[in-house]
Order: C-alpha cells, then sequence, then structure tokens
C-alpha cells in the first residue's frame, strides 16, 4: 500500500510524496527500493507509471491524524540525482512502525512535475521546506542520498527550526569541477535509448556499462526502477539536460561552510567503494557540529541498496539516538 501526498513545490510545482504502509516481498538482488520481484510482474509494477502500486490513494495537503496515542517521529527520505522516491520503500515500510517516513519525488523526477527548470540547489530547498510544512512532518529527519544528501544538510542550515537529525549518504562537500561534469555528460549521451525491455536496462547498466565496474545487478535493478515504457521502449522518468543542469553547481561551489551551520545531530554515511573517500567524509563530521560518522561494508555510491539490513540497521540506531538527545534536552 502507498499513498501519494500532493505537494505544492517551488513556484506552484506539482511534487508528489509518498508513504508506504506494510511491508512488500523483493526479489533476489532487488534494491531495497524495489517492490515487486524482478520479472514480468514487477515490469508491469513499472509500466502503470502514475498508477504506481496496486492499492495506491490519493491525498492533498496534510494527511489525517494517524490515531496513534502517541504521533510518530516525522521523517522525509530524498533520493538522488539518478533516483526516484520508491527506491526508498523498503526502507520506509521497515521504519513505519516507529516513523512516519515519507519519501519524495524530487522535481523532474518520478511523478512530480518536470518544468524546463530551475534544477538549482536554491529549488530543491525549497520544495522539501514545503513538503516538510504541508505534510506536518517537523521536527522531521531528513535522509539523502547523493544529491538528496546537499539538499538535506542545506534544509538544515536554513530552517533549523523544522529539522532534528541529518543523514548524509555518499555526498561530497568539495567542489567536483569541470572534468567530472564532462565525463557525467559523455555517460549519459552513451546511454543506448530506448532499451527494448527491462531486462535490457538491466543488463547495461549492472553489466555492459563501463561505469559498472565490477558488474553490479544492483545497479542495473536501480536503473531498471527509473524507467517508464514510451511507444519506443524504456527510457528515463527524468530528462538528460535536468540531471546536467542540476550538476553545474557542484563543478565551482563546496559546501564546507553550510555543513558548519548545521546544527542538529548529521550522520555521514559511505561505502568503502562509494564517490565519498573515507578523508574528505571524516573532515565532514569534523566540521559538523554534531557530526558521526558511519561505514558500511562491501558497499559502494548506492549503500542502502547493497546492504540493505546493515543501512536500515544504522539508520535506526543514530535516529533513535538523536531524538532520544533532543527530547532530553527539551525536557532539562
Amino acid at each position: 500500500m502507498a499513498t501519494r501526498h500532493e505537494v505544492t513545490g517551488a513556484g506552484g510545482l506539482r511534487l508528489a510524496a509518498w508513504e508506504y504502509g506494510g511491508p512488500v516481498a523483493a526479489g533476489p538482488g532487488a534494491p531495497a527500493g524495489a517492490g515487486p520481484p524482478a520479472g514480468a510482474g514487477r515490469d508491469r509494477a513499472v509500466r502503470a507509471d502514475a498508477r504506481a502500486a496496486s492499492g495506491v490513494a490519493l491525498a492533498a495537503g496534510r494527511p489525517a491524524a494517524d490515531g496513534a496515542a502517541e504521533p510518530r517521529p516525522g521523517m522525509l527520505l530524498l533520493h538522488g540525482l539518478l533516483g526516484r522516491a520508491s527506491h526508498w520503500a523498503a526502507t520506509a515500510r521497515r521504519l513505519a512502525p516507529h516513523y512516519r517516513a515519507l519519501a519524495l519525488d524530487q522535481r523532474g523526477h518520478g511523478h512530480s512535475g518536470k518544468p524546463d527548470g530551475p534544477y538549482t540547489p536554491e529549488a530543491y530547498v525549497r520544495d522539501a521546506i514545503a513538503a516538510i510544512e504541508q505534510l506536518d512532518l517537523g521536527p522531521v529527519t531528513l535522509v539523502g542520498h547523493s544529491m538528496g544528501a546537499l539538499t538535506a544538510w542545506q534544509c538544515a542550515a536554513r530552517r533549523p527550526d523544522l529539522v532534528a537529525a541529518v543523514v548524509i549518504c555518499d555526498m561530497r562537500a568539495s567542489a567536483l569541477g569541470e572534468a567530472g561534469q564532462r565525463e557525467w555528460a559523455e555517460w549519459l549521451a552513451s546511454w543506448p535509448l530506448p532499451f527494448a525491455t527491462l531486462g535490457d536496462v538491466r543488463q547495461w547498466f549492472g553489466v555492459a556499462d563501463p561505469w559498472a565496474d565490477p558488474p553490479d545487478p544492483v545497479r542495473g535493478d536501480f536503473f531498471a526502477e527509473v524507467m517508464s515504457e514510451r511507444e519506443d521502449g524504456w527510457r528515463p522518468m527524468y530528462e538528460p539536460a535536468h540531471l546536467l543542469g542540476s550538476r553545474d553547481p557542484w563543478i565551482r561551489d563546496a559546501h564546507w561552510d553550510e555543513l558548519a551551520r548545521v546544527h542538529c545531530p548529521a550522520l555521514v554515511v559511505r561505502g568503502p567503494a562509494g564517490e565519498l573517500g573515507r578523508a574528505e567524509a571524516q573532515e565532514m563530521v569534523r566540521v559538523l557540529p554534531r557530526g558521526r560518522y558511519a561505514e558500511i561494508a562491501d558497499a559502494g555510491h548506492l549503500a542502502p541498496w547493497d546492504q540493505p539490513e546493515v543501512w536500515v540497521e544504522t539508520l535506526e540506531r543514530f535516529v533513535g539516538e538523536a531524538l532520544a538527545e533532543r527530547e532530553a534536552a527539551g525536557s532539562a
């Protein structure tokens, strides 16, 4: 069961936020947010597109109270530049008994609006703040992967009244440089679009893509999740130009000053094979006023899906400790 909440983002943009219910079995090797098992059933689920899954309900504005004696603390999960909200489905379901965990399709992604622009850090932050306020999630724990982590810590720096804790998964604070942007543009142009089947998607991104080194079925499943069927085959649910535009500020801008303004508990998470190196991650922890560090073994950039059990355990432990500290400080 997934409930869709309509959010009005920056500039009046329509955004979709998803609240997930009970557990759904995942297929062998499927990423944590993959939903139905790999194969025909899962292909049908992705093909459904706007329907997303059987039992999807549509809600507008603030959701009704769930009737619990004690309200669950709010959590907003923010995907990366190549992701969508459904990648977080399994994480959200695991957390649902104790947290009101929602995942946001960020602008240009998933079932949210796809305007020509802007795709700037400012726009992403304003969207996330709108979601927190309209869904009544504050004080919220923000969990971000890659670009979503940048948005998370920028929200915490700008609106500390709304953010209780931040989880930063495999996102660098340093500027990336022009060379990285050129490599990215060449990589996006190399995708053999359209794909005839989702099996071809998994084969390309998990095995044939030169960036899949070594071959990785989790990576293949991750990219299959962001595809939708068109008349000519399977294509991503976002536009390459929007992705490149989102990365433009990363070329020249470093974010160390922003990290220093994040005064809530913040966890920096990485996998040894990820994009965030250990030395930079530990420097981020040092700069964060209340920074902590976690490393997930045998994981890379897709750490939450490479090692989903360890990821959720790490997340639950940190958030539990952070909220307990906040409650103790409030009662002191």
